[in-house]
């Protein structure tokens, strides 16, 4: 099964994938977990440029076609073997991230985001997406309050962010997302993830 998590910044992904692997492996589940870009040797330092806060004059394209070069990577050399053998993978963003950032965004054209992003993922799709909604200023403000690094999409005006979220919104009309409400506690917030991935499983 192949799970991605999406939302806005600071919206906390990353703490309930914590979460959510540690139960997963109390049932005896094989999990893997990756994140983009990223995951990989080769996407790693793919994430360094992307992320790098001096590289304030990098194009749209470029760094759409990074961001898909990095998950060409991640798919072929971690995703589909484990998901072959039959582990439980969990994404920190995935292909869904490039039509609400570089797509709504940026401005950029979907249809062409879409077929540059099918042929990255070798038209691997999750099963299931969980999008952890919250207000953009509200998220930003954690990771500000919460001393986290701050990166180049980070640093983007608030505009910037409120269109990526209501771009967010408009995909997670698609089956296969579930709108999950971040501005609560972490322990509730999980408590309905958990039930979500149980009636999946």
């Amino acid at each position: 099964m192949f799970i991605t998590f999406e939302g806005p910044e600071g919206s906390g992904k990353s703490t309930q994938i914590k979460l959510l692997t540690s139960w997963l492996h109390e049932q005896n589940r094989h999990v893997l977990i990756t994140r983009e870009p990223g995951g990989t040797r080769i996407g790693d330092q793919i994430r360094d440029c992307l992320h790098d806060v001096n590289n304030t004059d990098m194009a749209s394209m470029t760094e759409l076609l990074l961001y898909s070069a990095s998950r060409a990577q991640l798919v072929q050399e971690l995703i589909k073997p484990a998901l072959a053998e039959g582990s439980v993978v969990i994404s920190d963003r995935f292909a869904d991230s490039t039509l609400a950032y570089q797509g709504y965004g940026r401005g950029l054209d979907l249809q062409m985001l879409h077929r540059i992003t099918n042929y990255a993922t070798d038209n691997l799709q999750p099963d299931l997406t969980l999008f952890l909604d919250i207000d953009v200023q509200r998220g930003l403000a954690r990771r500000i309050d919460g001393n986290e690094e701050m990166n180049r999409l980070d640093l983007e005006a608030v505009s910037f962010h409120e269109r990526v979220r209501k771009g967010y919104h408009e995909l997670a009309a698609m089956p296969r997302w579930v709108w999950i409400d971040a501005d609560r506690p972490i322990d509730i917030i999980q408590n309905d993830i958990r039930k979500i991935i149980n009636s999946k499983l």
